[in-house]
């Protein structure tokens, strides 16, 4: 299977950490934190966490910290299908490809649940055929780009399709949460807004890179579910991030890695999931890594924060773009779970 292209898309206004404090200090529920939990966010917030800025779907910074299940759901309602819009027209346009010869449509989010799901509001603003096969992936978190594409790649096999669009869209700040939690308060010093979408095909694409994903592998560990997962209060998701997540996303990447029968040494370009700078540098230490190694996931980060399953696709576009050698590269994404995932792909000019 072939990569034809892939589209981006986020908020159009981009706030700075120091903005997301000033405005959430001056909120009643930085109040109500305790003087321990409000010394973290004011560490993690004002310090170089790897992040500068993140994208938000907000008029105002002050609205992320209305706690209102009903308008929370109305922002990943409004804004989840546009911004899902605007990457795919993209990917559309990179591609060549018409509307017509868009046969397969998979959509993964985990930020928000409507129903009918996404699929049912996105074909239908591009104006995609109505006889296209369709499916909607919930709940994967922030691994979520891998096994669409996974799940596109058997449709294309089995014939069903022969160019598919995998859309990842998250409105992580219409799920978003406060109490005194450290592993909540990290999250939601992390968490941006944003799409990405991707073509695949079984023909390679008319562009000077070609790239084709040779193999995927996963790896599931629900014993580690409860370092990393939502659950609900208040009637509002609630993001658990534990300490261990850096070291659990290094060891799972491994196992993936090791599973798909690969050696460090087999691979020109590693693209991993930005899911912060603590993850990023266990991901380098299991791999013996340079820093240029994962610098493409490090630039996502820094001007977006982490997506969740939007970012390694983010990172993808950016080392196809800017000059990563040719050879057998590594994407690589992980979450919820604790869910681990791996794809290589062979890439030649």
């Amino acid at each position: 299977m072939f990569l034809q292209s892939i589209g981006t898309a986020v908020p159009p206004r981009a706030f700075s950490q120091t903005e997301v404090f000033t405005a959430l200090q001056a909120t009643p529920k930085f109040q109500e934190l305790t003087t321990r939990s409000r010394a973290i966010l004011r560490k993690v917030l004002s310090n170089q966490n790897g992040i500068e800025t993140r994208h938000f779907a907000l008029e105002q910074m002050a609205d992320a910290f209305v706690f209102e299940p009903d308008k929370m759901m109305a922002r990943f309602q409004k804004h989840a299908p546009a911004l899902a819009k605007a990457a795919a027209r993209e990917a559309l346009r990179n591609s060549g490809l018409k509307l017509a010869d868009i046969d397969a449509l998979l959509v993964a989010t985990c930020t928000g649940y409507i129903c009918p799901g996404l699929t049912s509001y996105l074909s239908q603003s591009l104006g995609l055929s109505s006889s296209l096969t369709f499916l909607d992936l919930v709940g994967l978190g922030c691994g979520a780009a891998l096994p669409a594409l996974q799940q596109a790649s058997a449709l294309i096999a089995s014939g069903q399709a022969r160019h598919a669009l995998v859309v990842c869209v998250e409105i992580c700040s219409a799920a978003s949460y406060l109490d005194d939690d450290p592993g909540v308060l990290i999250s939601a010093c992390l968490f941006g807004d944003g799409a990405a979408a991707a073509i695949v095909s079984s023909q390679p694409p008319n562009t000077k890179r070609k790239v084709r994903i040779v193999k995927s592998t996963s790896h599931l560990e629900p014993a580690h579910r409860d370092h990393l997962r939502f659950d609900h209060k208040n009637g509002l998701l609630r993001n658990l991030l534990a300490p261990e997540v850096p070291t659990l996303a290094a060891r799972h990447a491994r196992t993936v890695f090791e599973r798909a029968g690969l050696h460090e040494k087999d691979i020109t370009g590693w693209v991993w999931h930005a899911g912060g700078r603590d993850v990023l540098s266990a991901l380098r230490k299991e791999f013996h890594l340079k820093e240029k190694d994962t610098q493409h996931s490090t630039e996502v980060l820094r001007r977006h924060g982490n997506m969740s399953s939007p970012s390694c696709l983010f990172a993808l576009r950016s080392a196809i773009e800017n000059g990563v050698p040719d050879g057998n590269w590594w994407l690589a994404s992980f979450g919820a779970g604790f869910s681990s995932y791996g794809a290589l792909l062979e890439v030649r000019s």
